[in-house]
């Protein structure tokens, strides 16, 4: 929690803060999944329902923080249908900018300008959810003059020789990157010139 120290659980996310020994500082959701017992051991101002059944915990979560960016865990290892409702939110771009920690990756949506300082030979990977042109440096295969399309060219296994500069014609692009990285994603993402870590 060095980047990001404050914790706030999706519903029934408190669950497994509170048995890991952590408090959030707010549970967000239509509360149909905390227990009890989680309940009782926080502060009932933290508790925050937001009954609309339409959108997931996850969106109502990204929809009421005010922070300069968001490290979301826990949303990729379970279900699969959860996990791709997560990304569908990543695309749409809700909230702050958002990365996702995975086991072994990182995910966020790209911005129409992304500049990330990566390793040389770092796996870089672009996944479109809506079609979407693009120009890029530092890649060791270029995007320009492709159309990235869900249903058709991927962005997948590309490798990054060192700085990478992306331009996108449209949102809805998202990008994965090594999770050791996470520091370089935040950074990129929030205009840090300097990032804790790598």
């Amino acid at each position: 929690m060095a980047l990001a120290p404050h914790l706030v659980a999706a519903d029934g996310g408190a669950n497994s803060c509170i048995a890991a020994g952590l408090e959030p500082c707010a549970v967000i959701g239509d509360l149909d999944s905390i227990t009890d017992e989680t309940r009782d051991a926080l502060p009932e101002d933290r508790i925050i329902e937001y009954a609309d059944q339409d959108i997931t915990d996850f969106e109502k979560c990204l929809r009421l923080i005010d922070a300069p960016f968001v490290i979301a865990t826990g949303f990729t290892d379970g279900r699969l249908d959860h996990t791709l409702a997560v990304f569908s939110v990543l695309a749409r771009r809700i909230g702050p900018p958002t990365i996702v920690l995975g086991i072994e990756d990182v995910a966020f949506a790209a911005p129409s300008q992304l500049v990330l300082n990566l390793p040389d030979g770092t796996r870089f990977s672009l996944f479109p959810m809506t079609p979407v042109k693009g120009t890029s440096t530092g890649l060791r295969w270029p995007i320009d003059g492709l159309k990235l399309d869900p249903l058709g060219r991927l962005g997948t296994s590309n490798l990054a020789s060192g700085r990478v500069e992306l331009e996108f014609d449209c949102p809805g692009c998202l990008t994965l990157i090594p999770r050791l990285h996470l520091s370089l994603a935040v950074a990129a993402l929030t205009g840090s010139v300097h990032a804790p870590g790598r």
